[in-house]
């Protein structure tokens, strides 16, 4: 199952898409979109929907995960990054594809096995799990772990299903 994994941010949001086969994972590609910040708020969501559609389009994924945000102290940048993450959460299920969500915490377990930890420690896993990856930055590094996080909790999930019948 091909799935896209989302790090929405209103600069830079990493985009990864991964192939889950039972307990097997391959990448298939990842990337950022980066909006030019003197842009006005609207041309940026609008930029950042079409790399979203873009990427959609080529990849084809079954299913979408995005990380939820985290509030800051400054409201401003969470009512802005809140924004951005509105395009990721839309831009997915404009085309009906599934759209599952993640807390930072849940991802960095899931694939660190620690919910504090760095970006760079997430960046190694990512490229111990998915052997021969060239990550694209740190955004592309998070939306690929969001996407093997997705991984995981849809496997626990249909293996849940399947039990309780």
């Amino acid at each position: 199952m091909r799935l896209l994994g989302l790090d929405p941010g209103l600069r830079h949001t990493g985009w990864g898409v991964i192939e889950s086969d039972g307990h097997h994972l391959s990448h298939i590609a990842n990337g950022v979109i980066s909006v030019d910040v003197k842009l006005s708020l609207a041309e940026r969501l609008a930029k950042l929907h079409q790399g979203l559609v873009q990427v959609v389009d080529r990849y084809q994924p079954m299913e979408a995960a995005v990380e939820e945000t985290f509030v800051n102290r400054n409201p401003n940048s969470t009512l802005k990054l809140g924004q951005a993450r509105g395009i990721a959460l839309l831009v997915p299920a404009q085309t009906g594809i599934p759209v599952a969500e993640y807390t930072p915490n849940m991802v960095k377990k899931a694939v660190v096995g620690a919910g504090h930890a760095a970006k760079e420690q997430i960046a190694m896993m990512v490229s111990t799990l998915l052997p021969g990856v060239a990550l694209a930055g740190t955004d592309a590094a998070d939306a690929l772990a969001v996407a093997i996080c997705h991984a995981h909790h849809r496997q626990s999930a249909a293996i849940l299903k399947a039990v309780s019948g």
